[in-house]
Formats: structure tokens, sequence, C-alpha cells
């Protein structure tokens, strides 16, 4: 059965034009530092699975395209490399810390949805962006909330 997500991403550092971009349409999504949104990569996603892109930190913030989940179960080189951002001395290869997920390019909305957008949609009610304390970097989406958000977003 699929699943839903929500990923942000700081369009400067990766947005879903650069996704897009991509030769092949498809890049690993590495860099997720927090154990409860690695844990949703490790754990609970499978090819096939739809995404959001979400950017954040941004003049526009919203949802700004849709991808699919197109391998699981890689390594987040990045925790190996000490020039990294994301390096992570306590990580051993014989026993990586760090996961990461493949997405693929599916759609780029000619616009943002923006958060506040969302936020008065109604029947959104269970996606972390509108509750206190669960804006993780990775957020799972009921399915209705995913085809209410996707209708929203190819309209606008």
């Amino acid at each position: 059965m699929t699943q839903y997500w929500l990923f942000k991403t700081e369009p400067d550092a990766f947005s879903i034009v650069d996704l897009a971009n991509k030769s092949n349409k498809r890049e690993g999504w590495d860099g997720i530092r927090n154990y409860q949104a690695r844990n949703f990569m490790r754990d609970d996603m499978k090819v096939g699975d739809m995404a959001f892109i979400y950017h954040s930190s941004c003049k526009q913030i919203g949802i700004a395209g849709l991808a699919r989940v197109s391998d699981i179960g890689l390594t987040d080189q990045t925790q190996f490399n000490p020039e990294s951002r994301y390096f992570d001395p306590k990580s051993a290869l014989e026993s990586p810390r760090w996961c990461m997920v493949e997405l693929e390019h599916i759609e780029t909305f000619s616009h943002i949805l923006p958060l506040a957008n969302i936020k008065q949609i109604p029947g959104i009610t269970e996606i972390g962006l509108v509750k206190k304390g669960g804006r993780l970097s990775i957020m799972p989406v009921i399915p209705d909330e995913f085809y209410i958000l996707l209708s929203e977003a190819r309209r606008t």
C-alpha cells in the first residue's frame, strides 16, 4: 500500500527544481540528522511511496512539487565525510547511523502552495505542518490529506 510523505528542504540548498534538473530526475535525500525522520526512512518508506517537496526557510514557504520514493535502504555517505556539514564522528562504516532514500521527480507545481493556505484548507488537521511541535524534516501525510493537498497544489 502506498504511503505519503512530506520532505522539507531549504531551496537554496536543494529544491524541487534541482531534483527535476538531475539527469535521471533522481537524487538521494541525504543529511537527515533527526532520529524520528531517519526512522521513517529506514523503517516505513517503501519504493513507490509518494512525497511532497516542501520549501522552507525561504521567501515562498510551501509545497513546491511531488516526488516518488525510488530506492530505499541507502547509506548516507555524508556521515563519513569530515568536510561535510553532516559528518558524524560517532558513525562507523560497519554500522552506519544514518540512512537515506532516493527520490524521483514527478511534478513541479506551477505555484507554491503556501503554508498560510494549507492552514486554511478544511480537513487539513493531521499533517505536522499544522500541529505545534510537529514540523520534522520528513513527516507522514495521511492519504485523505495528501489528496486534498495535491488537488490544491495543482489548482493554484
